[in-house]
């Protein structure tokens, strides 16, 4: 299966798989089975998108303007 993960972060012996959305869509299916696939190594998982913060049951929905302070 082909994940289309667009970053990862690593800190310590966790990464925190990143996606990127160019415009409002929330869905994340391929994160979620990414995360799923690799849950032992997945610490916090983030979608970066256009509208406001909040967050979809694991998932951090975070507006392009605060991709800096990840």
């Amino acid at each position: 299966h082909n994940y289309e993960i667009d970053f990862l972060l690593s800190r310590g012996v966790k990464i925190y798989p990143i996606e990127v959305k160019s415009s409002n869509h929330k869905s994340h299916a391929s994160l979620d089975a990414f995360c799923k696939k690799y849950s032992s190594r997945v610490g916090n998982r983030y979608l970066i998108y256009t509208k406001d913060l909040r967050r979809d049951g694991e998932t951090l929905l975070v507006p392009v303007y605060m991709t800096g302070l990840l």
